[in-house]
């Protein structure tokens, strides 16, 4: 049995369990909103509105990755797909992003409500991947969407240069062929680039892939209301 999760970090209750802590980032993704919208670049827009509010180092990331333009707010929304448009398409699922962020969302873990509606936790792969408590669960639950929405198939994206990353692509298929589904699984050296160029239909949470991809469904957040998982959220608008 694995007994590694993805849970919160030491510290993470007294940076995100606190409301003051959470007006505050409230706050500072409404300046960043301002700032990128004017064209100022995301890292000095967040050293500058995380000194204002003398936010620490994971508040900054947190406010980074719920922080977006209005312009890419009004894209990002123009793009996104309703799960009735999904049905006999083939989605193509953002391998390390989707699990990582449902094995942290299952661990208690904070999660992060940006500006574009997208879910985002504060995990990384940061080059080896690891099989957690979770995992199989995570595994399960995009199971159960793929036979609701009745999509054709689904394709899992993983980056290649991550170790262990062909060992969970053979968990998702073992899986996948167990359970008799169209799932295919492909190891990419540049899979947001990849996802980006060759996705009719991107399943991410990773801004850049959703700026640059033809259409997006918003996965995690169809599986929180459609599952009721009960989720450690933090809403940052």
């Amino acid at each position: 049995m694995n007994n590694r999760n993805r849970g919160k970090n030491t510290g993470d209750d007294g940076l995100f369990g606190l409301q003051k802590q959470i007006d505050k980032l409230k706050m500072g993704v409404q300046d960043m909103m301002y700032l990128l919208s004017r064209d100022y670049a995301e890292k000095a827009s967040s050293e500058l509105v995380g000194n204002r509010y003398k936010l620490k180092t994971r508040q900054i990331q947190a406010l980074r990755g719920a922080s977006a333009s209005e312009q890419q707010i009004v894209n990002r929304k123009y793009k996104q797909l309703k799960v009735s448009d999904l049905k006999d398409k083939i989605l193509y699922l953002d391998g390390f992003n989707i699990l990582i962020l449902m094995e942290s969302l299952l661990s208690g873990a904070y999660i992060f409500e940006g500006a574009d509606g997208c879910f985002r936790d504060l995990s990384g792969v940061h080059g080896t991947y690891k099989r957690v408590s979770q995992t199989q669960k995570a595994i399960e639950l995009v199971g159960s969407f793929f036979q609701k929405a009745a999509l054709h198939k689904l394709v899992w994206i993983f980056d290649k240069p991550v170790s262990n990353s062909g060992r969970i692509k053979q968990i998702v298929l073992d899986f996948a062929q167990e359970n008799n589904f169209n799932w295919e699984g492909v190891l990419e050296f540049n899979p947001d680039k990849w996802i980006a160029e060759n996705a009719e239909i991107a399943v991410s949470s990773d801004a850049w892939i959703l700026d640059h991809c033809q259409q997006w469904f918003n996965l995690i957040a169809h599986l929180i209301t459609e599952e009721k998982l009960e989720v450690n959220l933090i809403k940052m608008v």
